[in-house]
């Protein structure tokens, strides 16, 4: 009756992640009787304990194959049972490679069957291989199909074998570390795309008002926060603005801030406007949020085809702020507001009437913009006084749209010390007439007859989504 093989107690650390200098252990699969390789030689010859572990077949090797095996030396020469190599395409219980190893040159897969084998049940451990001398070629096949480096089975010397152990378990400790940083940097710049493909396109096609806009999530290294803008144009010429901001700065809250973008633009595509659109905004928050203490502030705005009036909702948002052509910027009316989405079920929303004038500028934002403080190390807030006068001293120096956003956000950051700790988000819409009676004067010349489509929107309303500002 076979003597059972002992297994090894497993440890949680990866053999990869050995620290550096640490007592070594390396599984030797060979079928030589002599047994070549011994533990005191190694030791000797290391400094550091090393300890050897032997397997006569494939089989064997298999138990012996635990985490806290740092290298394995295997002998190409190792005959493979036809039960291991059929078993080989089957196994399931092996943790999947950490990458796409080549398959072995044409008429080198039978030779390499055994060294293939050990690959795909060890991928996070350091491969050495054992061959005859004069077969340089399939040792250098060897390391190309994913061994760490070859030996010469006439060339063993303990010093030799102890150098080129622990250059094998570097070698791999750098090639995981490589692997993961490659998949890192893949999923992040996969992550990176869909949350740029989430930030809005404004449709503003037809429409004569200015657009900019700012946004910076505040987490770290990511593209999307918990504040939300959109922009849209219905078909009877009304130019619908909403800015919001759901609590919180995750990915959780940022999913629910773009789940309420959304349903906004196609409610109010559907015709829905003021309080029946914001109570139907409410039942998305309700079903969608995490937790029943998630709600989110709204602002929003609906500007009449002549561009003179518009409606404004506020839940719970800071109001906007107006500024008129020669006189100076003030925030519009909040009184009437109304709660913030998702904490009183049966809330209204009373939708109250601004004039706007002939010429004018109204900027939407988060209250990332003013609860910045006014000095490192202060605890005052910027505060929408603050943000007004900022803003006033912005319009005098001359500066407008895409101008005085940037101004307004950096000046912003700057009186904070750093960079802001919440979500950011600005949106900047304006009347200016002249550019109405420049366009509508161009549009009356006589011209060539095309078949092209008549232009759309003028460079100041351009419809390409506002570019990220910050690192």
């Amino acid at each position: 009756m076979p003597v059972p093989v002992p297994v090894p107690q497993q440890r949680g650390v990866p053999a990869a992640e050995t620290p550096h200098g640490a007592d070594l252990t390396v599984l030797v699969i060979e079928d030589d009787p002599a047994g070549s390789i011994t533990g005191p030689e190694l030791s000797a010859a290391a400094g550091t304990r090393v300890r050897i572990r032997t397997a006569r077949n494939l089989t064997e090797a298999g138990r012996l194959l635990t985490d806290d095996v740092d290298c394995i030396l295997l002998d190409l020469a190792l005959p493979v049972p036809t039960t291991t190599a059929t078993a080989t395409t089957a196994t399931t219980a092996a943790p999947a490679a950490p990458d796409h190893r080549p398959e072995p040159a044409p008429g080198r897969a039978d030779e390499l069957a055994v060294l293939t084998h050990v690959l795909r049940i060890a991928p996070l451990h350091a491969v050495l291989v054992l061959t005859a001398q004069d077969d340089t070629e399939l040792a250098a096949e060897a390391v190309r199909v994913g061994a760490q480096d070859y030996l010469f089975r006439g060339e063993l010397d303990a010093r030799v074998l102890s150098r080129a152990i622990r250059y094998a378990v570097e070698r791999k400790r750098a090639d995981l570390a490589q692997h993961q940083l490659t998949e890192s940097g893949l999923r992040a710049q996969e992550n990176a795309r869909l949350e740029r493909g989430l930030l809005p396109t404004p449709l503003l096609e037809g429409s004569d008002l200015s657009f900019a806009a700012r946004y910076r999530p505040g987490r770290s290294r990511a593209l999307l926060g918990g504040d939300f803008y959109d922009t849209v144009r219905t078909p009877d010429g009304t130019v619908h603005a909403m800015i919001g901001d759901v609590c919180g700065h995750g990915p959780d809250e940022a999913a629910l801030g773009v789940e309420l973008r959304i349903a906004w633009r196609a409610l109010t595509l559907a015709g829905l406007c003021g309080d029946q659109l914001l109570s139907t905004l409410q039942q998305v928050l309700e079903h969608e949020r995490q937790s029943e203490e998630i709600f989110a502030t709204l602002c929003t705005v609906d500007i009449a085809p002549d561009g003179r009036r518009a409606g404004l909702c506020l839940a719970g948002h800071p109001a906007p702020l107006l500024a008129r052509h020669g006189r100076p910027a003030r925030l519009l009316p909040y009184e009437d507001g109304g709660p913030a989405l998702g904490l009183l079920p049966r809330a209204r929303w009373p939708r109250r009437q601004v004039e706007l004038g002939a010429e004018w500028s109204l900027m939407m934002y988060t209250d990332g913009l003013i609860e910045g403080r006014v000095g490192a190390g202060s605890s005052q807030r910027l505060g929408q006084d603050g943000m007004v006068a900022m803003v006033n001293s912005r319009l005098e120096q001359g500066l407008a749209g895409e101008e005085l956003l940037e101004a307004a956000v950096a000046e912003v950051r700057e009186l904070n010390g750093g960079e802001l700790t919440d979500d950011v988000a600005v949106l900047l819409l304006g009347r200016a007439p002249e550019r109405v009676r420049r366009r509508g004067r161009s549009a009356s010349r006589p011209g060539p007859v095309s078949t092209a489509p008549p232009a759309t929107a003028p460079a100041a309303a351009s419809v390409q989504r506002p570019p990220l500002y910050g690192p």
